[in-house]
């Protein structure tokens, strides 16, 4: 799943171990649901949930998994799940914006207020954290799917507000969030696969840890990630070696 600055790149490698495969799968599945039931079951036709298919697809999960967590969309009609967003501050006065999918919104604001408390932060109130934020469509693209050169052109050309390949392995561009999926489209004529589409928090200003203080940190950040109904977290971490 999402979430930018260090923290994605440690969950990024994190979410390579088998061990952490199942859980991965278990919330790109609720994602795909969720977006077969509120649009059209075809993905071509649903932006949303062409986009989470293409997220699972880049994350090696199986076709039939895809297939089984579309047709639960029928059969969970009774299911309705709801995306909350939690803000608060977590140690060393960190700013987090956690996102969460839930057919339990008292389960879960429990959840996370007790993960918050255990590590030392607090949850705040909705937009406690998250003017430290802003808002960009995220498109990520494997560097093996296309050059440096070629994507600045095919983002430049579809609408973006910025492309950056730099010192990372895949291609990352910028759009507004009411674009995305505009601009996506425009990019699928020349590309097939993407490694995810996201609506993310970008950290205005960063705090750098190191030490015990990154060690919390990520400790912090772990639990939280370890919990079914979160999808995606948001800090204005800087992780120092």
């Amino acid at each position: 799943m999402a979430g930018h600055s260090h923290w994605a790149g440690i969950k990024h490698k994190k979410g390579k171990a088998d061990k952490q495969r199942s859980r991965i799968f278990s919330k790109l599945s609720r994602e795909i649901t969720v977006a077969a039931k509120l649009g059209d079951k075809n993905p071509d036709m649903n932006a949303r949930l062409r986009a989470a298919i293409q997220t699972a697809r880049s994350s090696n999960m199986p076709k039939d998994n895809i297939e089984r967590a579309i047709d639960k969309s029928s059969i969970s009609a009774g299911s309705n799940f709801e995306n909350i967003r939690y803000e608060g501050f977590g140690p060393s006065k960190t700013a987090i914006i956690v996102e969460t999918l839930t057919d339990n919104k008292n389960r879960t604001a429990s959840k996370i207020r007790t993960l918050f408390q255990k590590n030392g932060g607090g949850l705040g109130t909705q937009g406690s954290a998250s003017h430290n934020f802003k808002q960009l469509g995220i498109i990520k693209i494997d560097k093996k799917e296309v050059s440096d050169e070629e994507i600045f052109e095919l983002a430049i050309d579809a609408g973006a507000k910025e492309c950056v390949s730099h010192n990372m392995e895949y291609h990352e561009i910028h759009t507004n969030i009411k674009e995305i999926y505009d601009i996506k489209k425009k990019l699928e004529k020349n590309i097939s696969n993407f490694i995810s589409t996201e609506i993310e928090w970008i950290p205005i200003n960063t705090i750098s840890l190191s030490g015990d203080n990154k060690n919390n940190m990520v400790k912090f950040l772990e639990s939280l990630d370890d919990d079914d109904d979160v999808q995606n977290i948001f800090t204005n971490v800087r992780f120092e070696d």
